[in-house]
């Protein structure tokens, strides 16, 4: 593939303007490493809500989504789509319990909420295995997409790819701090939705493909555009369908879909103005991440089914490229090597812009965790605004290398989303809870720390290799989920809690309300007809309500969408109904929750 001069224009243009905000932003970033990773807390909801959606928007996810429609069709989307009631759940619960804290990261939350050795022990080492080990994990498979892409559009190895695509992001996020993150997303995700709009519609209306009419009767993609799987094959609709709606998205801890909130999705809310901004950004993120950017990408994953309908067709396509990382996600990268000149350019750097706006994020994210609870907490707690900042600056460049490296080592996307999800799964349901019931201590995350770890390495690497038959991957994570969920709940009743003058501070501080904390509130001084009727009160049961209600909009707004695309009026008509009367009734509820 040949790039024109029009192509190299659009690229090298987009690596100025990035580089150029990380300059503008520098000055402001280097105030204090608050300024650095919180943006002085006072960014605007519509900003913090696109900076959301831009870093879910990674170079990996349209490569995801191909690979899961090749295999199992747009109804294996379940497997993501179900995280939108987390996601939700966010929203109107947790988001602005999350401002309220004013805490610099999540982590530092464990020494707001717990007490003692183990507080503080939770918060060094998730430091270093979530900011370090965990996100490197992730930046790598957001690497391994661009490796593919750089292999299949431009022609170069995969180090030289990994060392182009991430010098310019490595340069802007370590001077521009989040605030320069933010403002690059924004401008990052305009191109990237520019980009994958077009590169759907040139891909529908390939020669081959024939146009949207003809794609859809196709006998490749026809049975693959259901959006629900066959309920009558048990085989396909329990992980597909009913393991995602039913356990994965309260038990599973993935990152931008935490249960209760978590990394960077906290990171922006806790940069937010107030609870108002932060709710509203989180909203924001999730209707744009759920409801308005799955069909292109969806589109391209059908059309390549056509023009290249199995791995053999893609490695006859591609020779040269190395066939152990010939998967079903190499075909969307594929599909875009037929765009024309100056559209290639475009659409090249809109996936730059997808690449760069996830790792900038992951950097910022990871190396405030690295500064803020393992490095000013533990290491040098008197250290100087500027030198916790030159700290983030070194731990930035640092994360990326170690990322770069171990995306050379992974194959398949869609095998490291398994994985991320195998090693979170039981763990969602402790983060629900722990806002809300006294009972949870630094101990019951220790344990749920440990125990997800250990039964993801034993399900993933050990239990085949002793002779064991192979357990498959929805399984494995509700053996995950079962036993991790059984082990912090016994270590939550047979371990001290924490100490009651921290549980009194943080009700104070938090205000969260509800049953769970009547114990704590007795000894505030409460009596039982203040609680009751503050539990009457209480507006997590309306939040509940809204969250159902934001659920209903999104995904009627999905699938309004879809049936749009295939020209079936009526059930497109009935679903946009619904979309606008829940937005109606959504809008009144809101403004019953009470903020402070």
């Amino acid at each position: 593939m040949v790039l024109q001069q029009y192509d190299w224009l659009f690229i090298i243009g987009f690596f100025i303007i990035s580089i150029l905000i990380g300059v503008i932003t520098s000055k402001t970033a280097s105030k204090s490493f608050k300024d650095f990773f919180l943006s002085g807390r006072n960014m605007p909801w519509w900003l913090l809500g696109i900076s959301m959606v831009a870093t879910t928007f990674s170079a990996d996810t349209p490569n995801l989504v191909t690979d899961i429609v090749r295999q199992n069709g747009i109804s294996g989307n379940w497997v993501w789509w179900a995280f939108l009631l987390t996601g939700m759940l966010t929203v109107f619960v947790y988001a602005k319990l999350w401002r309220r804290s004013e805490v610099l990261t999540d982590l530092e939350f464990y020494e707001l909420r717990y007490s003692g050795k183990e507080a503080a022990f939770l918060r060094g080492f998730r430091a270093l295995y979530l900011g370090v080990f965990f996100n490197v994990m992730i930046m790598a498979t957001v690497s391994l997409a661009a490796i593919k892409i750089g292999g299949v559009m431009l022609g170069i190895s995969p180090i030289q790819t990994i060392f182009w695509a991430s010098l310019v992001t490595v340069i802007y996020s370590s001077l521009g701090g989040l605030k320069g993150v933010m403002i690059t997303d924004f401008f990052q995700f305009i191109i990237a939705m520019i980009g994958a709009v077009w590169a759907a519609y040139i891909a529908v209306n390939l020669p081959e493909v024939g146009g949207l009419s003809k794609l859809l009767v196709h006998e490749n993609v026809i049975g693959k555009l259901n959006f629900l799987p066959d309920f009558s094959n048990w085989e396909t609709l329990v992980p597909l369908l009913i393991l995602p709606l039913a356990v994965q998205w309260w038990s599973v801890w993935y990152p931008g879909a935490e249960p209760g909130g978590g990394g960077y999705i906290a990171q922006r809310m806790l940069s937010a103005k107030n609870e108002k901004s932060a709710v509203a950004a989180t909203f924001m993120f999730n209707v744009m991440h759920y409801a308005l950017r799955p069909w292109p990408w969806i589109l391209v994953g059908l059309a390549s089914l056509i023009v290249f309908p199995d791995i053999a067709s893609l490695q006859a396509a591609f020779p040269d490229i190395d066939p152990g990382v010939v998967k079903n996600d190499l075909a969307y990268p594929a599909m875009l090597t037929f765009l024309p000149a100056g559209l290639l350019g475009l659409v090249i750097a809109s996936l730059i812009a997808a690449y760069m706006s996830t790792i900038s994020t992951h950097l910022n994210w990871g190396a405030s965790y690295v500064v803020n609870d393992f490095y000013k907490r533990f290491l040098k707690p008197d250290a100087s605004e500027k030198e916790l900042v030159m700290i983030g600056r070194i731990s930035t460049v640092i994360l990326m290398i170690l990322a770069g490296f171990l995306a050379l080592m992974l194959s398949n996307a869609l095998q490291a989303f398994n994985i991320l999800l195998q090693i979170g799964a039981g763990t969602g349901l402790l983060f629900i809870l722990r806002w809300f019931w006294w009972r949870v201590n630094a101990w019951s995350e220790i344990a749920a720390m440990v125990v997800s770890f250990f039964m993801a390495l034993y399900l993933e690497l050990v239990h085949v290799n002793l002779g064991f038959e192979a357990i498959d991957t929805h399984w494995k994570l509700l053996i995950g989920v079962g036993v991790t969920s059984l082990a912090w709940i016994i270590v939550a009743f047979v371990t001290p809690p924490a100490t009651m003058e921290v549980m009194k501070n943080f009700v104070k501080k938090i205000n969260p309300g509800g049953p769970g904390w009547r114990h704590v509130e007795k000894e505030m001084g409460r009596t039982d007809e203040e609680i009751d009727s503050a539990i009457k009160k209480w507006d997590v049961p309306r939040g509940i309500l809204a969250m159902m209600l934001g659920v209903i909009l999104v995904y009627s707004a999905l699938f309004a969408t879809g049936f749009w695309i295939y020209g079936n009026t009526i059930p497109a008509m009935a679903l946009s109904a619904i979309v606008i009367i829940s937005a109606f009734i959504l809008g009144r509820m809101v403004k019953r929750i009470s903020f402070q």
